[in-house]
C-alpha cells in the first residue's frame, strides 16, 4: 500500500470514528452530565480528526488526542464518548516506534485514561489503575506484534531480493560455464580434424605424382574429415540456439548417434587412414552412458589420438582399451613412441604447454573421475582415467552402438 492510499484510510478511519461519536454523544446522556454543545463537539474534533496522520506523524497525534480528552473530561463532558482515539494514536506510536518511544507513549496514554476513569465517578482508583494499564497493555501487545510482523516482512523481502539477485549471478555463471564448454569441445574437433587434414594433405601433395592411389584416399580422408568437423560444429553450436518459444533446442539426435564412445569405430577408422595403428579392446559388458561421461570419454580418446598423430607421427602403434567394471569405466590410450625413438613425446602434465592435458583432467574432474598421463617406461605415451558408472543398464544395441573389438 503507497502512502498515498494509507493516508486515505486514515481520514476514512478518523471520519467514521468522528461520526460515531457524535452520534452516540447526541442520543445518549446521563442527567447529570452537562448537554453535548458545540464547545465538546470542537473538543470531539480536536480529539479524533488527527488520527487522520497517525502513520505520518504519530507522536504529534497521540499528544493532540489525549490532550483534547483532558481538556475534554477537565470541563465535565461524559468521558465515554470518546475514550478511543487517544488508545488508537498510542496503537500507532507502539507499531511504528521503538521502545523507548512506546514507553514515553504509555505513560501519557494510561496517565489520560487514568483521569478519564476517575472522570467517570464509576469506580475506585486502584480499579481506574487496573482497568487502564491493563487496556493500554493490550494495545501494546497488539501493536508489539504487528510492528514484528512489519519488520519480518521487510526482512524477506530483503532476503528475496537478495535470493533473485544470486539467482541472476548463479544463471549468468552458467551461461559463462557453457560458453568455456563450448568453446573446449570447439577446440578438440578444430583441432583434431585439422591435424588430420594437414597430414593428409601433405602426404597427398607428396604422392600426387608417383602414387594416385594414395594421394586419393588421402583426398577421401581429408574430404571425410572436414565433413564430420562441420557436422560436429553444427551439433556444438546448436545449443546456443533457442526455439521460438523460449526452450532450448536439442543439440543433436536423440538416439545418441555422433560424438560419444558409439562413434569410436569412426575416430579410430580416420585415424587408421591417417597412418596410425590402432587396437581397440573391450573387456566387461558395454553399457549406455549418460551424454555428458560418453561425450567426455570420447573427447578425451579423440584427443590422445591427436596428440599421438601430432607427436609420435604416422606408423605409430595405438591401443585403446575400455573396461566396464562394476562402478567405472576405465580407459586407457596408449602408443610405441612411433616409428622413431628420438620422436618428441606430448608435454608431462602440468609442464610445456600442455593445455590438451589440462583440458583433460578437468574434464574428467567435472563428472568425477580420475586422470593419469605420462611416459610409459618402455617408451611411447600413456593417456589412463576413469569415470564413476552410477549404475548399470541392460545393453541397448538400437541406442547404443559400442566400440567392436579391432584388430590391427
Amino acid at each position: 500500500m503507497t502512502q498515498r492510499q494509507r493516508l486515505l484510510v486514515d481520514a476514512v478511519i478518523a471520519l467514521a470514528l468522528l461520526v460515531l461519536t457524535l452520534c452516540f454523544a447526541r442520543q445518549y446522556r446521563m442527567p447529570d452530565w452537562p448537554a453535548f454543545d458545540t464547545r465538546a463537539v470542537a473538543l470531539t474534533c480536536l480529539i479524533t480528526l488527527p488520527l487522520a496522520l497517525r502513520q505520518v506523524a504519530p507522536w504529534p497525534v497521540l499528544l493532540t488526542s489525549c490532550a483534547g480528552l483532558a481538556v475534554y473530561v477537565s470541563l465535565g463532558y461524559q468521558p465515554t464518548s470518546n475514550i478511543w482515539p487517544p488508545l488508537l494514536a498510542f496503537f500507532t506510536v507502539a507499531t511504528l516506534r521503538p521502545l523507548r518511544h512506546v514507553l514515553a507513549a504509555a505513560g501519557v496514554t494510561v496517565a489520560v485514561w487514568f483521569h478519564h476513569a476517575m472522570g467517570t465517578r464509576a469506580m475506585s482508583a486502584p480499579v481506574a489503575l487496573g482497568q487502564t494499564v491493563l487496556v493500554v497493555l493490550l494495545a501494546w501487545g497488539f501493536g508489539f506484534t504487528l510492528r514484528r510482523l512489519a519488520e519480518r516482512n521487510a526482512q524477506l523481502d530483503r532476503l528475496t531480493a537478495r535470493l533473485r539477485a544470486e539467482e541472476g549471478a548463479r544463471a549468468r555463471h552458467a551461461v559463462t560455464e557453457e560458453r568455456l564448454r563450448i568453446a573446449r569441445e570447439l577446440h578438440d574437433v578444430v583441432a583434431h580434424h585439422l591435424s588430420v587434414v594437414a597430414l593428409q594433405s601433405g602426404v597427398a601433395r607428396m604422392v600426387f605424382d608417383s602414387d594416385a592411389d594414395t594421394a586419393r584416399t588421402a583426398l577421401r580422408t581429408i574430404e571425410d574429415t572436414s565433413r564430420q568437423t562441420l557436422e560436429e560444429m553444427r551439433g556444438l553450436l546448436q545449443v546456443l540456439r533457442v526455439s521460438p518459444d523460449g526452450t532450448e533446442a536439442v543439440a543433436g539426435p536423440a538416439d545418441g548417434s555422433g560424438s560419444g564412445l558409439g562413434a569410436l569405430d569412426d575416430l579410430t577408422a580416420r585415424m587408421s587412414a591417417a597412418g596410425l595403428v590402432v587396437r581397440t579392446e573391450t573387456d566387461g559388458t558395454p553399457v549406455r552412458l549418460a551424454p555428458g561421461p560418453d561425450l567426455c570419454a570420447y573427447r578425451i580418446v579423440q584427443e590422445a589420438l591427436t596428440n599421438v598423430l601430432k607427436h609420435a607421427g604416422p606408423g605409430s602403434r595405438v591401443g585403446i582399451a575400455l573396461g566396464y567394471g562394476t562402478g567405472a569405466l576405465t580407459v586407457a590410450v596408449t602408443d610405441d613412441g612411433g616409428p622413431e625413438p628420438a620422436a618428441a613425446a606430448p608435454p608431462a602434465p602440468g609442464t610445456g604447454t600442455g593445455h590438451g592435458l589440462i583440458g583433460m583432467r578437468e574434464r574428467v574432474k567435472l563428472y568425477g573421475g580420475t586422470f593419469q598421463a605420462g611416459p610409459r617406461p618402455a617408451g611411447g605415451y600413456a593417456v589412463r582415467f576413469s569415470l564413476p558408472l552410477p549404475g548399470r543398464t541392460t545393453p541397448d544395441d538400437s541406442a547404443y552402438a559400442g566400440p567392436r573389438r579391432r584388430q590391427p
